[in-house]
C-alpha cells in the first residue's frame, strides 16, 4: 500500500505527497503538513487521518469547504481514485501503484449478464464511480466544463456533446423526472450531425427500468420491444424500424435519489458500445448529476423568485397565484406603508385576519405589536373590557387594573374581526377612538391617547345593517377609508390544488405523517366542489383526509361525505364505484321522501331522521332541485 495525494489541477500540479504519517493537516498556514498558497483555502482546511486502515478526510470547518468527487463531505473514507478538491486545487487519492480502482462496496460497479433481445450489460449503480488515470482527463474536463455553467438547457447540450467526444454515439438524450417516474420527464435531444433539430427516439420501457432500478444498461445488435412513437426525447415503437445497433441508458443519481436518465444509441453497423463506455458514461453521469441538480434549482430559484416580484415583494401568509389574489397582494402593497384605516370585506374563511396581518407585515408598525379581537366571540361587557381595559373595582371580579388592548397596541395595529357585531354602545366608543384617538376604561376618568391603526373586517353587508338600522353610518364612513375585498374560494378555483398541497404537506407534519399530495381523482373532487366554507372548510377538509387517509397520497374516499356528494364532481371525473352506488342511493332516498311528505322539506327532514338545514344541503349538492319540479 502507497497512500498519497497526486495534485492533478491547481498551484500544485504534478506534485505527490505521502500519507505514510497521519494525520496530515491541509491548509494555506505555513505550518500545515500539505500548504496550499491559495487565498480560496482556509488556514486550516482539512485534515487527513487514520482510522484502522482506512484514510478519512475531515473538513475542518472551512469557508468553501472540502468536496470529495464534486460532492462536499464533513468527514469521509477515502477510496482508491476518489478526487479531492480543496479551493482551486484537486488532488487524486492513490493507495496502490498503477490505476485507480474502487476499493469499497458502495463505489464498485457490478457487471450483470442478462438476454434482452440480444447481447446485454447491466451496472448496479450504487454511487458515484470514478475510474481509472486512463479516463482521468475525460472526466476532468466533464467536470470543469458541467460544473460552470448555470443555464440547465446549455447543460444537457453542452453535456451530450462532451459525451459524443468520448462515445461513437449518432443520438443522445436527458430525460429529467419531477418524480418517481417520467411521465412527465423534461426532455432534451441532440443528434450528432442534424443537432437538436432532429427527432430522438428512446425507449420508454428501457428508460423506466433504469431509473426505477437505478442500473446503467448496454445493449448490442438488438431491436427494442416496442413502446409507443416520441416526439423529441420519449417513447418509441420506431425504435423497431431504427433497430440500433448499439443503446446505452445510464441513471443520474444524486445522494442515492435517481433524478433522470441519460440515453445514447446508434445505428451505425460497424459501431457497438462496450464495457469501457457503459463505465465511462456512468462516471460522467454521476459527475453530471451534481451540477445538473444545481441547474434546476437555480432555475426554480428563479422562478420563484419572479413569481414572488410578481406579488410586490410583500411579506404574507397567504398561498395564491390566481389572478383575484395577486390583485389582493398588489392593492395590500399599496395601501401597508400608509396609516389609513381599512376595511376587510368577505365571506368567512376566505382569509381576512391573514390580510390584516400581512398589511401589519408591510407597514411601518411591523415591529410594534398587532392585537387582533373578534367581535362576536364576546359578550358585550367582556368586549368593552377587553378593548378598553378597566379601572380596578370598575365591576364585580375587577380586582386589579388592565390595559385593554387598544392601549397595548398603542403604535402598531389593532384588528376588528366581525366588525358588524358590534352592539350600538361600543359603536359609540369605537367612533371616538377613529376620530380622536382617545377613549377611557371602563371605570376610569382618565383619558388615555393612543397611537393605533385600525383594520377590521366584516362578513356582512355593512350598509344593509346600517339600512336595517342596527349598524351606524358615521362609522361606517370612518372604517371605510380603504375597502379590501376577499375573494371567495369558488372564485379562484387555480388556487385550490396549491391550497390543497399546502394544507396537506402542512397538517402531515403535525400529524408526522409523510403525505406526497393530492391523488387526481381526488383533485377534481376537491375542483368540482362549491366551497361555502372556503379555504377554512378546504383547511378543514385536507386536515380530515390527513388524519383519517392511509397512503402517501390523499384520496378521494378521505375527504368529507359533502363533497363526494357533489354532483358536478361525479361528471368530472368517473366516480369510483363505491361511491357512484352510495351517491345513488342517497338520491332514491331523498327523492322518495319528499315525495312522501308532499314537498315539505320539514316532514322530509322528520321521515328521513336529519335537521332541515342539512337536508336541504343534501338536496343542493345532489342537484336535486329540478327532479324534485318534475
Amino acid at each position: 500500500m502507497n497512500p498519497r495525494l497526486a495534485a492533478i489541477a491547481g498551484k500544485l500540479k504534478g506534485a505527490v505527497f505521502q500519507l505514510t504519517e497521519a494525520p496530515v493537516l491541509i491548509g494555506r498556514e505555513t505550518a500545515a503538513n500539505l500548504c496550499i498558497a491559495d487565498p480560496s483555502v482556509s488556514r486550516r482546511h482539512s485534515q487527513v487521518e487514520k482510522e484502522g486502515g482506512q484514510f478519512v478526510i475531515a473538513d475542518l470547518e472551512s469557508l468553501n469547504g472540502t468536496f470529495i468527487n464534486d460532492v462536499p463531505v464533513k468527514r469521509r473514507p477515502l477510496a482508491h481514485g476518489d478526487r479531492v478538491r480543496i479551493g482551486d486545487s484537486q488532488f487524486l487519492f492513490l493507495l496502490h501503484d498503477g490505476e485507480a480502482s474502487p476499493a469499497s462496496k458502495s463505489s464498485e460497479v457490478q457487471f450483470e449478464d442478462r438476454q434482452l433481445s440480444g447481447s446485454t450489460i447491466q451496472v448496479k449503480f450504487n454511487d458515484a464511480v470514478y475510474l481509472m488515470a486512463r479516463d482521468l482527463s475525460a472526466l476532468m474536463k466533464v467536470s470543469t466544463t458541467v460544473n460552470a455553467i448555470r443555464g440547465l438547457e446549455e447543460l444537457q447540450k453542452t453535456l451530450l456533446e462532451l459525451l459524443f467526444e468520448v462515445v461513437p454515439a449518432e443520438r443522445g438524450a436527458i430525460l429529467l423526472s419531477h418524480g418517481n417516474g417520467l411521465e412527465d420527464a423534461a426532455v432534451f435531444g441532440l443528434d450528432r450531425a442534424r443537432g437538436p433539430d432532429e427527432a430522438i427516439k428512446v425507449s420508454r420501457t428501457i428508460a423506466q427500468q433504469v431509473l426505477r432500478e437505478k442500473t446503467a444498461l448496454l445493449i448490442s445488435d438488438a431491436p427494442v420491444v416496442s413502446d409507443a412513437p416520441a416526439k423529441q426525447g420519449f417513447g418509441s415503437d420506431s425504435l423497431n424500424q431504427s433497430r440500433p445497433s448499439s443503446l446505452m441508458c445510464v441513471p443520474l443519481i444524486m445522494l442515492e435519489r435517481p433524478q433522470g436518465v441519460i440515453y445514447l444509441d446508434t445505428n451505425a453497423p460497424d459501431v457497438h458500445f462496450d464495457q469501457d463506455h457503459l463505465q465511462l458514461v456512468s462516471a460522467i453521469a454521476a459527475i453530471s448529476a451534481v451540477a445538473i441538480e444545481n441547474a434546476r434549482h437555480i432555475e426554480w430559484l428563479q422562478s420563484e423568485n419572479e413569481r414572488l416580484l410578481a406579488d410586490v415583494n410583500i411579506d404574507h401568509n397567504m398561498v395564491g397565484e390566481s389572478p383575484s389574489m395577486k390583485q389582493v397582494y398588489q392593492f395590500i402593497s399599496k395601501i401597508a406603508p400608509r396609516d389609513s384605516t381599512v376595511l376587510i370585506s368577505g365571506e368567512s374563511g376566505t382569509g381576512k385576519e391573514l390580510a390584516a396581518r400581512a398589511i401589519h407585515q408591510n407597514s411601518k408598525r411591523a415591529k410594534l405589536p398587532f392585537m387582533a379581537v373578534n367581535c362576536a366571540a364576546l359578550a358585550e361587557t367582556l368586549l368593552e373590557s377587553e378593548l378598553f381595559g378597566h379601572e380596578k373595582g370598575a365591576f364585580t371580579g375587577a380586582i386589579a387594573m388592565k390595559k385593554g388592548r387598544l392601549e397595548v397596541a398603542d403604535g402598531g395595529t389593532v384588528f376588528l374581526d366581525e366588525i358588524g357585531e358590534l352592539s350600538p354602545a361600543l359603536q359609540v366608543k369605537l367612533l371616538r377612538v377613529l376620530q380622536e384617538r382617545e377613549f377611557e376604561r371602563v371605570g376610569g376618568t382618565r383619558t388615555i391617547k393612543v397611537d393605533i391603526r385600525l383594520v377590521a373586517a366584516t362578513n356582512k353587508d355593512l350598509e344593509q345593517a346600517i339600512a336595517a338600522g342596527t349598524f351606524r353610518r358615521d362609522l361606517f364612513y370612518r372604517l371605510n377609508v380603504v375597502e379590501l375585498a376577499m375573494p371567495p374560494l369558488r372564485q379562484r378555483p387555480e388556487d385550490i390544488s396549491l391550497l390543497a398541497n399546502y394544507f396537506a404537506s402542512k397538517h402531515g407534519e403535525k400529524c408526522n405523517r409523510k403525505i406526497l399530495g393530492v391523488s387526481p381523482e381526488a383533485q377534481a373532487r376537491l375542483l368540482s366542489y362549491e366551497w361555502p366554507g372556503n379555504v377554512r372548510e378546504l383547511e378543514n377538509a385536507i386536515e380530515r383526509a390527513v388524519v383519517l387517509g392511509a397512503t402517501d397520497h390523499i384520496l378521494p374516499e378521505d375527504l368529507p361525505e359533502a363533497i363526494l356528494e357533489s354532483e358536478a364532481a361525479a361528471t368530472t371525473i368517473p366516480a369510483p364505484r363505491y361511491h357512484e352506488a352510495v351517491t345513488q342511493t342517497k338520491k332514491q332516498i331523498i327523492l322518495s321522501a319528499m315525495d312522501q311528505a308532499k314537498g315539505s322539506y320539514t316532514e322530509a327532514a322528520k321521515l328521513l331522521g336529519v335537521h332541515p338545514n342539512y337536508l336541504h344541503r343534501l338536496i343542493r349538492n345532489l342537484n336535486l332541485r329540478e327532479q324534485m319540479k318534475q
